[in-house]
């Protein structure tokens, strides 16, 4: 069973940068796409970006030519890279990889990483 660690969140100010990093266990993520999501209290859980097996990626508009979505598949892990960052970005960032249909995903969810926008 994969077991997804996040990290790499933490406090910045408006404009700043940040890189999350998504660890996964066992031998699948080389073969599943990948995703990264938010959610903020009492909001929906929001796409952010996601990178297919071969690295395609796509990235919600919200974000686009802020964050770059990446990954090591030789190591198992996921990258986000954060830039201008804006205080509507402060969420807690998932990682997860999506299935083709619906809102369903193929791993549990991890604890997350709080990402925090303020000056």
């Amino acid at each position: 069973q994969v077991q997804l660690v996040e990290s790499g969140g933490g406090l910045v100010q408006p404009g700043g940068s940040l890189r999350l990093s998504c660890v996964a266990s066992g031998s699948t993520f080389s073969i599943v796409p990948m995703g990264w999501y938010r959610q903020t209290p009492g909001k929906q859980r929001e796409m952010v970006a996601t990178i297919t097996i071969d690295g395609r990626t796509t990235h919600s508009n919200s974000v686009k030519g802020r964050f770059v979505i990446s990954r090591d598949n030789n190591k198992n892990i996921l990258y986000l890279q954060m830039s201008s960052l804006k205080p509507e970005d402060t969420a807690v960032y998932y990682c997860n990889s999506p299935r083709a249909f619906g809102d369903f995903f193929r791993f549990s969810w991890g604890q997350g990483t709080q990402v925090t926008v303020s000056s």
